[in-house]
């Protein structure tokens, strides 16, 4: 039985057949609701059926009560089972047997399906579309806070949902049985009632508006302040590092305090309604006590019904109580979905063109035409009439299979020229091409498998060395992983890595980002990992400047033939790494100053030539050396 219902639905074979709806849209927390509840419609109509059934069964007690009173009242003991036993029977059916299989095929529906694969299809589903941002859109929100508005809005959305269905049944269904079948007997029983029924619905009309807008705030709050602590953690080392431990706390006391704040703002209405809602009740409870008694003793309505209408107005009371109990974590919910919206419920920045194909890798040939690109901003022109930018109309062709080594001061526009070519930005004016194919027209996923990349801050999965190293080739052997680790020259030292958890070799894990591992260790993973990708495109952006000049050496020898029959681009601040390139490209002040080999450029006294003399001091015997210690 609960194997069946908890195979009903497997939340990750569900693929996203659309993103969730944009902020932008009309009513977009009800769009967003019902984008995930239409996908799920037979389990929204069971919960809903499974609802509608528990709260007519209890309808059904305060009816037995009064029921038993009459039967009691009327009867003998010698007289009331031979009359009445079947009623009694049907009575004992209901409550013994009916209602408890309701109530277990409302949890079964409720628990064993909705709770872990309906929030579970959210969360999925939410990770998809987000994972496809543009890289931008990371570097501009704490990793932390998206990572936690992903994990909440699904079970929030869940909760606020079954949570408001079985109180909306709850009040319709028992409040309006109740109100027709006092009525039946004296209209006037059922005035409290339906007095009541006014009055809560204009409680709701003035309060839902006011909570559902505090909770939103309160939750816009509650991950800013775990965006604090989530930062403050990442960078533990330099808070460190720094002493600055204190001014942290004063950090995170400040979001603590905005919380505080906004969670007292937000209870002060949940107490007035919590209040409002408990006069309201006992005015009903009351009134349907004094209306009954009065009937009753003029005459008009037998003691059964009296004895059934206090527990229905009494059981109306319990159930607006619990609803009342529940408002400020319904609407807490709520707000955590309209916070995580802020997040998932975001247009794509740059996704795929509808029409993109996948790169037709033949040979392997760049070409850069008139790439013009500044962060953030449209490149404007200045008043000498040139183009501003980091990029300003840059025009570079690139052989297949040849070495191009890119050079100048921090800030000219090298790495923002291998971001353009990966496809992390649009270029404002120009195109790139590979193998004569525009990449604006190709999928962002086949055009970065083509690119094998090193970079100088190296990031690696809190996962084990193994997956680190065959992540970009998740199915190479494991003589393949061990053969790339050895060519970066890591073996030795993974063979003796043990981790917390007693893993040891390539089964350890490197902790968040790779932190359990020297910054050289970890350059090494990175260069092993590019070796086992094997990809016909290469970037080395400060690939060796990590290691001491031992290793680097020995690692040079292996991406000499690993560059071998691959076009390559290399950024190097150390020039003596990038001297022995095919050709070197100068970039000054957004544009190309200067290109050639590296005899070529010394001769001719430019930018380069300056840079060389700077690092090598002019010495001949410096230079051999930077030579011998060249090969990227």
């Amino acid at each position: 039985m609960f194997r069946f219902f908890e195979a009903i639905l497997q939340p990750t074979e569900v693929d996203p057949d659309r993103p969730p709806p944009t902020m932008d849209q009309p009513h977009p927390l009800a769009s967003f609701y019902w984008h995930f509840v239409r996908q799920t419609p037979g389990l929204v109509l069971a919960l809903f059926a499974a609802g509608l059934a528990v709260a007519a069964l209890d309808v059904t007690i305060p009816v037995f009560v009064g029921r038993i009173v009459s039967l009691v009242t009327n009867h003998t003991p010698k007289t009331l089972i031979p009359d009445a036993g079947w009623q009694l029977v049907t009575m004992l059916v209901v409550l013994l047997v009916v209602r408890p299989a309701a109530l277990l095929a409302q949890n079964l529906v409720t628990n064993q399906t909705i709770v872990p694969s309906v929030t579970n299809l959210i969360r999925w589903q939410n990770h998809w579309h987000v994972a496809r941002q543009s890289w931008t859109f990371f570097q501009n929100d704490f990793a932390g806070r998206i990572a936690t508005r992903v994990m909440q809005t699904g079970p929030s959305l869940r909760e606020s949902v079954v949570s408001a269905t079985n109180a909306v049944w709850y009040i319709l269904v028992y409040g309006s049985s109740s109100a027709v079948l006092l009525s039946r007997a004296d209209w006037r029983l059922a005035m409290p009632i339906l007095i009541w029924f006014i009055v809560y619905a204009t409680m709701l009309r003035l309060f839902v508006p006011r909570m559902r807008e505090r909770s939103r705030a309160m939750s816009t709050v509650r991950s800013g302040l775990t965006g604090r602590v989530v930062d403050s953690y990442s960078n533990i080392l330099t808070v460190k590092l720094f002493a600055r431990v204190r001014a942290e706390d004063d950090f995170i006391r400040q979001g603590i305090d905005e919380h505080t704040n906004a969670f007292r703002y937000q209870l002060r209405l949940t107490t007035v309604w919590n209040i409002t809602q408990a006069m309201t009740n006992a005015l009903m409870v009351t009134g349907t006590g004094t209306i009954g008694v009065w009937l009753w003793l003029d005459g008009r309505v037998p003691v059964g019904t009296v004895a059934m209408a206090i527990p229905m107005a009494w059981q109306i009371a319990n159930i607006s109580a619990w609803v009342s109990q529940n408002i400020t974590s319904i609407f807490e919910n709520v707000g955590t979905v309209q916070d995580g919206m802020r997040s998932i419920a975001q247009p794509l920045q740059m996704p795929d063109a509808p029409d993109a194909v996948p790169l037709r890798l033949d040979h392997g040939a760049i070409r850069f035409e008139n790439v013009v690109f500044d962060y953030g901003r449209t490149p404007e022109i200045n008043f000498q009439g040139r183009l501003g930018g980091v990029l300003r109309g840059v025009s570079l062709d690139i052989a297949p299979g040849e070495r191009i080594g890119l050079v100048g001061r921090s800030g000219t526009g090298k790495s923002t020229l291998v971001n353009l070519l990966l496809h992390f930005y649009d270029p404002a004016t120009g195109r790139i091409l590979v193998d004569g194919q525009d990449i604006a027209g190709l999928t962002q996923e086949s055009l970065r498998a083509a690119i094998g990349m090193v970079t100088q801050d190296t990031s690696l999965l809190h996962r084990s060395i193994r997956d680190n190293i065959r992540f970009g080739r998740p199915h190479a052997t494991e003589a393949e992983i061990r053969g790339a680790a050895e060519r970066a020259h890591a073996l030795s030292f993974i063979e003796g890595l043990r981790d917390n958890e007693g893993r040891v070799g390539f089964e350890s894990h490197v902790g968040e980002r790779g932190v359990k591992l020297s910054g050289g260790q970890r350059q090494r993973i990175a260069i092993a990992r590019v070796i086992l990708k094997n990809a016909p495109i290469l970037v080395l952006d400060e690939a060796t400047s990590a290691l001491d000049s031992e290793v680097e050496a020995a690692i040079q020898e292996q991406l000499t033939g690993l560059m071998e029959g691959r076009t390559v681009i290399a950024i190097a601040h150390r020039l003596s790494t990038i001297a022995q390139m095919d050709r070197l490209v100068v970039l000054d002040q957004g544009r190309i100053a200067e290109e050639g080999t590296h005899d070529a450029l010394i001769a001719r006294g430019g930018i380069y030539a300056s840079l060389w003399q700077r690092q090598s001091g002019g010495s001949d015997a410096a230079r051999r050396e930077g030579q011998l210690a060249a090969m990227i």
